[in-house]
């Protein structure tokens, strides 16, 4: 079974914003998509769960809205929407996990993404499930297990056919500011017989990143050309006008969907607006699915 969909990414908001702010993010999600002629084209809404990192984020983590309780408020809103969402594995032990599995699949959560510990600390750190262990322990539990994909890191092709093996029925990509996904999926395709759903993760770039630089430090993996250059193409995005910013972001999305597009996997678009959701991002959103979209297939 294939998601087949155009996924949206909303974070859940800060627990002191209250439910007002929920609600409202639902309704934009409808406005936006209407206003940019995308309306009934996004099928799920992807929601991470969101864990403290490094002390130098550039925006400050507060402490967010549990994602059930997230969907449970918005679910109503956005009727023709499903979920999907991460979930943190390292923390838990697999009876605990297990019972917050059946009540993300129960709340209609369709797919859930195992992730592990943050960059602070090791693979196979962390008192609970690692995430390849999930992806096996809990095949009956969720239809669709994801795991994170990173193109740019080394050793990946064989980081990410064990997660395959384990269990894992999709990839969700990290956001893509380049094309390294291509040769990427290439190569493993012609050293794996796994062919898991690929969910392309394609973030917008608003001015001010520039300023605040939070997709920067999102991305970041110090000592990596590959992602040096992504972080300078998310550098030329900001600096951009609104036109040549969706020109840039137009011709990065065709170039990968070109290249992909015969690789013999199933291919999903998830979108992130990483400051919040907004007419600009939209309308960027709008000409990359004008050009491919599963939902139009």
């Amino acid at each position: 079974m294939t998601l087949n969909t155009v996924a949206l990414e909303l974070v859940p908001p800060n627990v002191d914003r209250g439910p007002e702010q929920t609600i409202e993010e639902a309704h934009k999600v409808l406005r936006f998509a209407a206003e940019a002629g995308i309306e009934g084209q996004i099928r799920h809404i992807l929601m991470p769960s969101m864990i403290a990192e490094e002390d130098d984020r550039p925006i400050e983590m507060k402490p967010k809205l549990d994602v059930l309780d997230f969907w449970e408020a918005i679910k109503p809103e956005l009727p023709s929407m499903a979920g999907l969402c991460t979930q943190v594995t390292a923390f838990s032990d697999e009876a605990a996990l297990r019972g917050r599995l059946g009540q993300l699949t129960s709340a209609g959560i369709e797919g859930v993404v195992f992730v592990g510990v943050p960059r602070t600390m090791a693979d196979g750190e962390g008192s609970g499930v690692p995430p390849t262990d999930a992806l096996a322990t809990f095949r009956a539990d969720v239809p669709n297990r994801g795991a994170i994909l990173i193109p740019t890191r080394a050793d990946e092709i064989g980081r990410f056919n064990f997660k395959c093996e384990r269990g894992a029925t999709f990839g969700l990509c990290q956001l893509l500011y380049s094309d390294a996904i291509v040769p990427f999926l290439t190569e493993f395709a012609e050293h794996s017989a796994a062919r898991p759903e690929i969910l392309l993760s394609f973030g917008f770039v608003p001015s001010f990143e520039n300023r605040v630089g939070l997709i920067n430090w999102l991305i970041q993996d110090p000592g990596n050309e590959a992602v040096a250059a992504e972080q300078a193409f998310v550098k030329t995005l900001a600096g951009s006008e609104p036109e040549q910013r969706r020109k840039l972001m137009l011709d990065l999305y065709k170039r990968v969907i070109d290249g992909v597009a015969d690789l013999g996997f199933p291919l999903s678009i998830h979108l992130e607006a990483t400051y919040g959701v907004s007419g600009a991002a939209f309308t960027t959103f709008a000409q990359m699915l004008d050009y491919w979209s599963p939902a139009a297939r």
